[in-house]
C-alpha cells in the first residue's frame, strides 16, 4: 500500500506537547522506524529485542525529527514523556488518520489456527446482508473498493501506521464494519490499543510463536489481551484454553462447538471431497439449519459455525447467515483444490502441527487413495515444533515429501534434518527435497489415480523467504505448469 502523506498539528495529536512545554508544529507523518524518518515525522522510541529506539532519539532529532516519544527523560529538546512508547504508538496513528476506528463496528477474530476463514466469512455474511463490510488479514486487505495484496514484509496485523491508514480508507470508501484477523504479536505489542471491537472471537490454541511469547502461558496471555477491548466474545469451548478463557472474562460472552453443547453447535456432520454439512443449532433457537458449506474438513465446520454466531451477535439472523454460509466459495489457499483429474491437489496454508493434524485427518475422510503431504517447517520460527510436525505427518498420512518453506537465515538442510527426527519415529515411508519445486515436480509424480497431494504451509503466499530475498514461488502457477507439462507429454 502506498503510504498517503498528510500533514497534522503535534498538538492535535499528542496533547502530552503541549503540557510538557514542547513547541506545536506541522507533523508530516509518525514512525518508530529510523530508516524511515524524515524531516517533519514524529519518532516514537520503541524498546524492542534487538534495538532500543532511545538510543536513537538524539539522532533522529539532528535528523529532522519533529519530536521524539519516550518512556524517559533524555534530556533532549522536543522530547514528550509517556508512560507506554508501544500504547502510545497505536494513539498517535489512530489520531493522525483521524480515528477511523470510531467511524466502524470492529471484529477481531483470534488464535492459532482459523482466523483467516473465518474474518473472511464474517466479512462474506455481512456482505450478503446489506452491510458494507471490509477484511483485514493474512491474505490482504480489503478496504471495500480495493484489495492490497499480501506482502510477505507486511504482518498479519500491520504496524499501527499502516493498520490505521487502512481503517481510515475503509471508512472513507463508505465501510460500515470490519473484520480484522488479530495476531498474538500484534495484541502484545499493543498495535491494537485503544480500539473498541463489538466483539472478539476466539479459536483454539495451539503450539506457535513461542519463538517470540516464550511459553504457551505468555502465549495465550498475548491472545487474551483482546479481549480487554471487546464488547462481546464469542469463544470456542472445544479447546481447553477456550474454556479457561470462557472461565476468565466478565463481559458478555456466547461458546460455540462442533462437539459438545454450546450456545452454538453443530449435529451430523458430514465431510466430502469438496464440501462438509451439517445441522447448524443454537440455544436460542427451537429449530436447527442444514449447512452445506463449500468447503471441505471438520475444521471448516468449526470456522464457518463461529463466523454465523458471531454475525448473529451483530443482528444477522441464524436463517440469513446459514443462507449465506451456503454461497461461500472458499478461500485462496486454505483446503483450496488447485487440480482435480486423476488425482487431486489440495493447496493449504497448515503451517503448524495442530493445522497439519487438523487438515490430514479430514482430509483421509474423503481420499479413496492415498494420502501424500509436502511440507516443510519456517526458519526463525520456534525450532521445537518441528519434530512434532513430523510426528504429525508421519501419523497422520500415506507418504510424505519434505521440503523447504521459508528458511529465512537458517540454513534449509538443518530445518530438514531436524523435521525428520518426528518422521522417523513412525513406520511412514518419505522423501526429502531441500528444493520445494522439484519436491512438488516429485509428489505430482508419485500420485497415482485416486490419491490426494496435499501442499502444505504456504497456501496463499505466492514467495519463498532466503535470507531478506523474498522469491517468487506460487504454488498455483507451479502446479498449473507442471500438470500442462506432463499433459503435453513433456515437450512444452
Amino acid at each position: 500500500m502506498q503510504k498517503e502523506v498528510i500533514t497534522v498539528q503535534l498538538y492535535d495529536i499528542l496533547p502530552e506537547a503541549k503540557a510538557q512545554g514542547v513547541p506545536d508544529c506541522e507533523i508530516r507523518s509518525v514512525t518508530d522506524d529510523t530508516r524511515e524518518l524524515q524531516k517533519g515525522d514524529i519518532f516514537v522510541c520503541i524498546k524492542g529485542n534487538n534495538f532500543d529506539g532511545h538510543s536513537a532519539a538524539a539522532d533522529m532529532l539532528e535528523k529532522g525529527a519533529a519530536a521524539v516519544v519516550t518512556e524517559q527523560d533524555l534530556g533532549l529538546d522536543r522530547q514528550i514523556i509517556v508512560p507506554d512508547t508501544r500504547k502510545q504508538y497505536a494513539l498517535l496513528a489512530a489520531a493522525y488518520h483521524g480515528n477511523p476506528e470510531k467511524k466502524l463496528k470492529l471484529i477481531a477474530v483470534t488464535g492459532t489456527n482459523g482466523k483467516t476463514t473465518t474474518a473472511h466469512l464474517i466479512q462474506a455474511i455481512l456482505r450478503d446482508n446489506g452491510k458494507k463490510c471490509a477484511c483485514f488479514g493474512t491474505t490482504g486487505n480489503d478496504v471495500c473498493g480495493k484489495v492490497y495484496e499480501p506482502d510477505g514484509a507486511i504482518p498479519t496485523t500491520p504496524r499501527p501506521m499502516a493498520f490505521f491508514g487502512l481503517l481510515a480508507e475503509a471508512a472513507q470508501n463508505g465501510a460500515e464494519y470490519c473484520s480484522i484477523e488479530a495476531s498474538s504479536q500484534a495484541l502484545a505489542q499493543s498495535r491494537l490499543y485503544g480500539i473498541r471491537f463489538e466483539i472478539g472471537v476466539f479459536t483454539n490454541l495451539t503450539q506457535d510463536h513461542l519463538d517470540v511469547h516464550g511459553s504457551m502461558e505468555n502465549y495465550y496471555k498475548a491472545k487474551k489481551l483482546l479481549f480487554d477491548q471487546c464488547g462481546k466474545a464469542l469463544i470456542c469451548t472445544d479447546d481447553k484454553y477456550g474454556k479457561r478463557l470462557f472461565d476468565e472474562l466478565d463481559i458478555p460472552k456466547k461458546t460455540y462447538s462442533i462437539t459438545d453443547a454450546a450456545d452454538y453447535y453443530s449435529v451430523n456432520i458430514k465431510c466430502a471431497p469438496a464440501y462438509v454439512s451439517y445441522w447448524f443449532s443454537s440455544s436460542g433457537d427451537e429449530k436447527s439449519f442444514p449447512v452445506k458449506f463449500g468447503m471441505p474438513g471438520m475444521f471448516n465446520v468449526a470456522n464457518s459455525i463461529a463466523a454465523a454466531a458471531a454475525c448473529n451477535q451483530l443482528g444477522i439472523s441464524v436463517n440469513d447467515c446459514v443462507a449465506s454460509l451456503q454461497r461461500f466459495e472458499g478461500i485462496r489457499g486454505r483446503c483450496e483444490v488447485i487440480y482435480d483429474g486423476d488425482f487431486t491437489v489440495i493447496c493449504d496454508y497448515a503451517h503448524t502441527s495442530d493445522a497439519l493434524e487438523k487438515i490430514l485427518t479430514s482430509v483421509k475422510d474423503f481420499a479413496e487413495g492415498r494420502v501424500i503431504c509436502l511440507f516443510g517447517a519456517a526458519g526463525e520460527r520456534d525450532a521445537d515444533k518441528r519434530p512434532e510436525m513430523g510426528l504429525v505427518v508421519g501419523r497422520n498420512a500415506d507418504y510424505a515429501v519434505l521440503t523447504s518453506d521459508n528458511p529465512r537465515f537458517e540454513d534449509p538442510m538443518q530445518i530438514i534434518e531436524q523435521v525428520e527426527k518426528g518422521l522417523d519415529k513412525t513406520t511412514i515411508p518419505y522423501r526429502s527435497i531441500e528444493d520445494r519445486r522439484e519436491a512438488i515436480e516429485y509428489a505430482l509424480s508419485y500420485a497415482k489415480a485416486g490419491d490426494i497431494v496435499l501442499l502444505c504451509g504456504k497456501g496463499h503466499e505466492t514467495h519463498q523467504v532466503y535470507g531478506d530475498d523474498y522469491r517468487h514461488f506460487d504454488e498455483h502457477e507451479i502446479v498449473k505448469e507442471i500438470m500442462r507439462g506432463k499433459q503435453s507429454g513433456g515437450n512444452e
